[in-house]
């Protein structure tokens, strides 16, 4: 059957000389794989940047839920964000968000909220002229509440250590190693607790920056085992370093 949605490109592929394996994450069938036939043929007079990841597309395809790969008959550019691939940080922070989001977004059933908050966020972050720095921290602090391990916020000032296997402040270092030194512990709790509009209010070096970003991607792996390497992680810790 033909049907359409809106989808949020995560990343692309060469799948044969004329076409590609595009993945997004949609916000009626959740993520999805798609062929698009034709697309490198010149006379298509389409183009790959199109396809980066974070556009958002109106799309018009043929799905078959028992298919790993849907078909995809139309689809119109819904938004660019043109400032993003304007920058050359901006843009590194696309491609590491698209590749993690890749990695851990396989549900393919329906979460509208977790698409809106996508959607919204990267509106937001085109938007941005300045003071994006932490956008990346505060996106993926803000996605967990969507993957079921949302972070509790530090209510005592004693509990000075993060611990991520249980997602909560505690006052002295658990058992186990999965968990965040007080520094770190500190800026984290200050991320839990702020927003989009507040986040430059933290003020980080790039060193502090990149540590920040690790312990996020280690308590990422701590709840989602299957979470791939994301090679486009060092690119980013030097781009802010």
């Amino acid at each position: 059957m033909i049907v359409k949605t809106k989808g949020i490109i995560l990343h692309q592929i060469k799948y044969t000389d004329s076409g590609i394996v595009v993945q997004a994450y949609t916000r009626e069938y959740g993520r999805l794989s798609f062929l698009v036939k034709g697309f490198r043929n010149k006379k298509s007079g389409k183009h790959a940047s199109l396809f980066q990841s974070l556009f958002i597309h109106d799309m018009v395809f043929y799905y078959k839920p028992s298919r790993s790969m849907q078909v995809l008959k139309e689809f119109a550019v819904s938004y660019s964000p043109s400032d993003i691939y304007m920058n050359i940080k901006k843009s590194c922070i696309a491609v590491f968000l698209g590749e993690v989001m890749n990695s851990i977004l396989r549900e393919e059933s329906p979460h509208p909220q977790l698409y809106d908050f996508i959607d919204s966020s990267i509106r937001y972050f085109d938007a941005c002229s300045t003071g994006y720095a932490n956008f990346h921290i505060a996106f993926l602090i803000g996605l967990t509440s969507y993957l079921g391990f949302e972070p509790g916020k530090k209510i005592d000032p004693e509990n000075c250590y993060f611990d991520m296997l249980n997602g909560a402040f505690v006052s002295i270092p658990p058992l186990h190693f999965d968990y965040a030194d007080p520094e770190i512990s500190d800026i984290l709790s200050a991320f839990f607790n702020t927003s989009y509009e507040l986040m430059d209010s933290i003020r980080l070096s790039g060193e502090l920056r990149n540590k920040v970003l690790d312990t996020i991607i280690r308590y990422y792996s701590v709840h989602l085992p299957g979470l791939k390497k994301i090679n486009s992680l060092d690119i980013m810790k030097e781009i802010f370093r």
